[in-house]
């Protein structure tokens, strides 16, 4: 049977490719920080696991208990909204610890049961702002454009083992917990130097009439990276981003 593991699934694309691949059969494997057990129906082919992926240990505990899996989607993320004066180098080291490293990490933990099978797929989520900078999220785009060069390179090095390395793109998504994520956990103070562009940012955010993606895009490029080997190793979900991967 297919198995899949899943990081970040309390809430957003994770959680709704969780759903996904358990409507379509799959053994998933879905990881949180803190695990809640009502996010997702209960099944048998539904493994719910506590996993922090800036902690070592807690990285080598989720992979040994979750077993033999044939795909990785490294989603697991936080964000930072804010102009690069207004950020402390600890914020940036949390960024970076999570969405670059901690992708990283894992897909390191993954990869000796993959090449000794020789086959699997590694899925990382990043982000359309990596195709058209935006304003404010000058830390957070770094976080994920490092990723798009990881998975790229990884991908050269995999291939002689029968393995892939896919990146999926996502755009804005205002349903998803980014916008609170950003501001609240990341401690967001914008300098008041910067509050007129912040103000204006803010305002065409909440004024915009461009489509936005869906947790559902995310969810579906995700299964087509994991299930069709001849799918680009580039993946834009969501309307915005395949516009924003269309006229680059």
């Amino acid at each position: 049977m297919n198995s899949i593991l899943i990081t970040g699934c309390s809430s957003g694309f994770g959680l709704e490719t969780a759903r996904l691949f358990l409507d379509r059969g799959w053994t998933v494997v879905a990881t949180m920080r803190t695990p809640r057990e009502d996010v997702l129906p209960q099944s048998e082919r539904l493994r719910i696991l506590q996993l922090d992926v800036t902690d070592a240990g807690s990285i080598a505990r989720a992979v040994e208990a979750a077993g033999p899996i044939e795909v990785l989607v490294n989603n697991a993320g936080v964000g930072l909204l804010n102009a690069l004066e207004g950020v402390s180098m600890d914020s940036v080291r949390e960024v970076f610890e999570t969405n670059t490293l901690g992708t990283i990490a894992m897909t390191r933990a993954v990869l000796p049961q993959f090449r000794e099978r020789r086959s699997g797929v590694v899925v990382n989520v990043t982000s359309s702002v990596t195709l058209k900078p935006l304003h404010l999220l000058s830390v957070y785009t770094a976080s994920k454009a490092a990723v798009n060069a990881f998975t790229e390179s990884l991908a050269l090095e995999l291939e002689p083992f029968g393995m892939r390395a896919c990146l999926v793109l996502p755009g804005r998504s205002p349903a998803t917990s980014f916008g609170s994520n950003a501001r609240t956990r990341m401690g967001m103070d914008i300098p008041e130097s910067y509050s007129g562009l912040a103000k204006q940012v803010f305002a065409g955010w909440q004024t915009s009439t461009e489509e936005v993606t869906h947790a559902q895009d995310v969810a579906q490029a995700v299964w087509r990276a994991a299930t069709d080997p001849s799918c680009p190793m580039r993946l834009p979900a969501g309307a915005d981003a395949v516009a924003l991967a269309g006229a680059g």
